[in-house]
């Protein structure tokens, strides 16, 4: 079955700068949309970015300039390069793998940005 593992997370200053991945398995990984998503505390999940099967990226306002997300086919994983980070970034961040409007989704890894 499809398995999505993230790794990266933690605690972060401001201004710093973080790199996520998501190891995929279970899966052809590069037929599948992969994106970042996040829930900070009492709000809801939101996308961050997601880079299609057709190498298409697109990023949410609020990572526009600071983020880059990036994947690899042969290594079946996807990347979030997140730089510049603030207070408001802290968030549980999830992977999620989407194909035919069927979506997976990874257990998360927490970002905490704070001095």
């Amino acid at each position: 079955q499809v398995q999505l593992v993230e790794s990266g997370g933690g605690l972060v200053q401001p201004g710093g700068s973080l790199r996520l991945s998501c190891a995929a398995s279970g899966m052809i990984f590069s037929i599948y949309d992969m994106g970042w998503y996040r829930q900070a505390p009492g709000k809801q999940r939101e996308l961050v970015a997601i880079t299609t099967s057709i190498l298409t990226t697109n990023y949410a306002v609020s990572g526009k300039g600071r983020f880059t997300i990036s994947r690899d086919n042969a290594k079946t994983t996807v990347y979030l390069q997140m730089n510049s980070l603030n207070p408001e970034d802290t968030a549980v961040y999830y992977c999620n793998a989407s194909r035919g409007g069927i979506p997976y989704w990874g257990q998360g890894t927490q970002v905490t940005v704070s001095s």
